[in-house]
């Protein structure tokens, strides 16, 4: 049976990337108090809108998937899941909840991480939900054609139970040693679960769920405010090349952890930039809403949707933001393409 020794894990994959990863993530991390004090009153908006996208990107990874409408309607608890697609995306979303809530008194314990995978099932009659696998399972990616490729064999169902004791008790003992920065240890921890895939159904999902838990418990709060489950979404290809990359020599103690850490880490640091971004578009009160919708397209090149710019400035209305996309328009700063639902807006060179 596999076994999990955080110690010394710095030593083993440090390099010049890593470094530079950690020490621009630590900077954003210590501006955190001051970019929430700058915007106490769009916070609880930029919450809503990054629950949104969290449940939308984290199922949509494994294939589970709504209307925009519905999920919208599911997330803010208007309407009741009438399919399992829904139940789960419901589910995730309640666990989310109570992460965001309750995380400084949820250990990631094996108890408590059944516990966690028992509520992602709330909604919905799946019977397995809180049980670890009782047969072997497989990783797999769901392409783009929705066929499945079989990525690793993780461990088997036997040795879960005391493989998750291990890895937990591993976990706890590194964080309280503080001899290893918590950001590589949450990336080794998330990758060895995956790697386990302790569950019949429902890993990838509780990976990112625990991703959020361990970070909010070091004091990395960005993932509240700003969707890490959608980078991850964007950037999935990479996400299963470096799992990959990194699975292989598991079974036998000899994997190299790096691959994978470096893209959790890229990850991380590119959802601090955007809350940096975000705040800076929302707390200058002295320009009016057109300037601030116009700066979206100073700021971000390509193609851009109603609703990006809605998630960019959750305070500002979508009647406003069309307003201001026709006042842009007709003053030839951007130029409209499509229609309907299919419409986005080009900065004009």
């Amino acid at each position: 049976m596999r076994k999990f020794d955080y110690r010394n894990l710095d030593e083993k994959i440090i390099d010049r990337d890593i470094v530079n990863l950690l020490g621009a993530i630590r900077e954003f991390k210590g501006k955190q108090s001051l970019y929430i004090e700058a915007i106490p009153d769009t916070l609880d908006k930029l919450l809503k809108v990054a629950i949104i996208q969290s449940t939308e990107a984290s199922n949509a990874i494994e294939g589970i998937q709504t209307s925009d409408k519905r999920l919208r309607e599911l997330v803010e608890k208007k309407i009741e899941p009438r399919n399992r697609d829904e139940e789960e995306i419901s589910g995730y979303r309640y666990v989310l909840e109570i992460i965001h809530d309750s995380y400084e008194y949820i250990s990631p314990t094996p108890n408590f991480i059944l516990q966690l995978h028992r509520d992602l099932y709330h909604y919905s009659s799946v019977e397995d939900g809180g049980t670890f696998k009782n047969a072997d399972n497989l990783i797999e990616e769901v392409g783009i054609d929705g066929k499945r490729v079989i990525r690793f064999k993780p461990a088997s169902a036997a040795f879960t139970p005391d493989m998750m004791r291990e890895l937990s008790q591993s976990f706890i003992d590194a964080i309280h040693r503080k001899e290893v920065d918590p950001l590589l240890l949450i990336s080794a921890f998330i990758f060895d679960f995956v790697s386990i895939h302790p569950f019949r159904d429902g890993n990838g999902r509780m990976s990112r769920l625990l991703t959020l838990l361990l970070m909010y418990r070091s004091g990395y709060i960005v993932g509240k405010y700003i969707s890490i489950e959608m980078y991850i979404e964007k950037t999935k290809e990479a996400y299963y090349e470096t799992l990959l990359k990194s699975s292989k020599g598991w079974h036998e103690e000899v994997n190299d952890y790096k691959p994978f850490v470096k893209y959790y880490l890229s990850v991380i640091l590119a959802a601090h930039k955007d809350f940096a971004s975000r705040v800076e578009l929302l707390r200058d009160k002295n320009i009016n809403k057109t300037e601030r919708v116009k700066r979206v397209f100073d700021s971000k090149l390509g193609k851009i949707s109603k609703s990006d710019i809605h998630m960019l400035n959750p305070d500002i209305s979508p009647k406003t933001i069309e307003k201001a996309l026709k006042e842009l328009a007709d003053s030839k700063y951007i130029e409209k393409i499509g229609q309907g639902r299919t419409t986005v807006y080009i900065k004009k060179q």
